[in-house]
């Protein structure tokens, strides 16, 4: 069990005025498939456009976050979710001028 205020914090690279924390997987505990993660979005704060070799999930908990593959953007709202796939491009941001906090899910391990 984690509680939400021990989570361990950690830091992605191309992610700016982001808190990002570990609910459970990685350094916060074991798990056999997925981690599981927090990331609480500032005013203007976001990712860069990027991709990885795995599959992500996004769930809104609160705010406003704007999802784009560099050429269509959608704008998810609290309990909207969106899917990326292996190697698609993708860059998160909030645009609004209130915090934003998306729930994050990604496989422990890389493809083969």
């Amino acid at each position: 069990m984690v509680k939400f205020t021990d989570a361990p914090p950690y830091q992605a690279p191309g992610h700016d005025k982001m808190r990002t924390v570990r609910l459970q997987g990685l350094e916060a505990g074991p798990s056999d498939t997925a981690w599981l993660g927090v990331s609480t979005l500032e005013p203007g704060g976001g990712t860069t456009l990027s991709s990885s070799p795995v599959e992500k999930l996004y769930v809104v908990l609160d705010g406003k976050v704007t999802v784009s593959n560099g050429n269509e953007e959608v704008v998810l709202e609290p309990w909207d979710s969106c899917r990326i796939a292996p190697a698609e491009s993708r860059k998160l941001y909030n645009a609004t001028d209130r915090p934003a906090t998306i729930l994050l899910v990604m496989p422990t391990t890389q493809p083969p």
